[in-house]
């Protein structure tokens, strides 16, 4: 038995040389406890929408990253990361009309598309860690 009394640690990532040295806003930060997502954010837009380029710009570093650190090319993992993305946010799979299958069997090209009003239910596996910084509640 380990009579031990160390807190456990959480493995934050560095903060940006540029933001150190020029300031600026955190808008995003996401963990992993115990396999649990938490995130928090800062209600940094007035348009919802510009948070999908945020998103966007994210997956493209996201990818390039795997691309230097696995066997993945760059595209590889992006199209990994889309499909993900795209199963999670309740996109349909539909068949890729202009990939014809092969004589062979082989199976067409499977692509996601939005559905209609689709939203993803709650899972229980997300969980915000609190109010964005700055908030008030």
């Amino acid at each position: 038995m380990s009579t031990s009394s160390e807190s456990p640690s959480y493995d934050a990532l560095a903060i940006p040389n540029e933001a150190l040295a020029n300031g600026g806003t955190e808008i995003l930060r996401a963990g992993l406890i115990d396999d649990e997502l938490y995130v928090t954010a800062r209600h940094a837009f007035k348009d919802p929408a510009q948070w999908g380029e945020v998103l966007a710009d994210i997956t493209r570093r996201l990818a390039l990253l795997y691309s230097m650190e696995t066997d993945l090319s760059e595209t590889e993992a992006l199209v990994e990361i889309e499909e993900a993305y795209a199963a999670e946010m309740g996109a349909k799979v539909v068949e890729d009309e202009a990939t014809p299958a092969s004589s062979a069997g082989a199976p067409r090209a499977r692509k996601r598309k939005a559905a209609p009003g689709a939203t993803k239910s709650a899972s229980g596996r997300r969980k915000p860690a609190g109010p964005p910084a700055g908030s008030e509640s």
